[in-house]
């Protein structure tokens, strides 16, 4: 297959990109490079791909050197003019939207960034996609849209209608907005929910990456919620497999389908929404000691409240996913903060 991943400099894309490209599919990958983080591990993502970063010019395609079924634009999705003009010349069999403003804590004080990478940016990437008979649209969405509810452990099938973030928010919006291009234009859509991605190349305003820098540097950490809080990670591997399982069964339509009775993750339209994570959720105090044990170090803690937007504890259903797709992530929590750490290590040298 053809495939676009947008996002492709990103933390889950760079992984998605490479796995993608290794099993022989052409890849072409977006992504804007801002400067929301460190621009130099973005660039360091896009080496692993064969992509040189200081000679890239916004909106011209560059060849991987390493991978001749890659090639890579500098884009900004909210740019619909260079959107169109990509899709209509290269002519992409599926999509994968990965780019989007992360952060939840981020909305809080920049809210308009997410209304136009994540809103306007999604609508362009809908509207190319309608326009140039993509088979199959997927793309992320988040845990974050559970929001205030309580229901352990989350399901596609409950109520979404309380978001305590704009992040939150922009993802539902995503949802919504799929389901309507699904229906109208017959648009198959397909948006995994996920839950706490973690593991080498994570980005660095991510728990794991700030409490093991904070360790190394015997500087305090904070914990948020006094500890009480319970997070289902998720390890990136295991995101890359569900993503490409999922890529490969497009959304069908459930012709059975009433809004009554039916489940609210499926339509008549060829739409469909999915929960993946790792169905084990771990406390925060848990996850602590096994970054301790993998850095042979005791932290420093700082017990904080429970921050704005954050959400106590995340807990995915992805039994969807395991019936309708045959997959479930499984990777333990000890196994992937070593693959982590050791990768920190080797990274910055410490």
């Amino acid at each position: 297959m053809k495939i676009l991943v947008t996002g492709s400099a990103g933390f889950i894309g760079m992984h998605l990109t490479k796995k993608l490209l290794q099993r022989g599919d052409e890849v072409v990958g977006l992504d804007s490079i801002n400067d929301y983080y460190d621009v130099k591990l973005k660039n360091d993502r896009m080496r692993e791909t064969g992509i040189e970063p200081t000679t890239i010019q916004y909106g011209k395609g560059q060849r991987s050197i390493k991978y001749p079924n890659y090639s890579f634009f500098q884009l900004n999705l909210e740019d619909k003019e260079q959107i169109l003009k990509l899709f209509k010349e290269q002519k992409f069999d599926r999509v994968i939207n990965l780019a989007a403003q992360a952060g939840v804590r981020y909305s809080l004080t920049n809210p308009d960034v997410y209304i136009q990478s994540n809103i306007v940016g999604f609508v362009n990437i809908l509207e190319a996609c309608r326009y140039n008979e993509i088979q199959h649209l997927t793309y992320a969405s988040s845990s974050s849209i559970y929001g205030l509810n309580t229901q352990m452990p989350f399901s596609t099938n409950q109520n979404v209608d309380h978001p305590v973030s704009v992040y939150a928010v922009s993802k539902k919006s995503n949802e919504l907005m799929a389901h309507t291009y699904s229906h109208l234009f017959g648009l198959p859509t397909t948006g995994l929910r996920f839950f706490t991605v973690y593991g080498p190349w994570g980005r660095p305003d991510m728990a794991l990456f700030l409490f093991t820098k904070a360790i190394l540097d015997r500087k305090p950490i904070q914990v948020f919620n006094h500890g009480e809080m319970k997070r289902d990670f998720t390890y990136v591997d295991d995101i890359v497999e569900g993503l490409i399982n999922v890529v490969e069964n497009p959304a069908k339509p459930d012709l059975n389908w009433n809004l009554e009775t039916g489940d609210i993750s499926k339509s008549k339209a060829p739409y469909a929404i999915y929960n993946i994570g790792n169905s084990n959720p771990v406390s925060l105090v848990d996850f602590i000691k096994v970054i301790e044990d993998c850095l042979g170090i005791e932290a420093i803690m700082e017990f904080l409240p429970l921050q704005p937007g954050d959400v106590p504890d995340t807990y995915a259903d992805t039994s969807p996913l395991e019936n309708e797709i045959g997959y479930k992530p499984n990777t333990s929590i000890k196994y992937g903060v070593g693959q982590f750490v050791n990768w920190y290590r080797n990274y910055y040298k410490t």
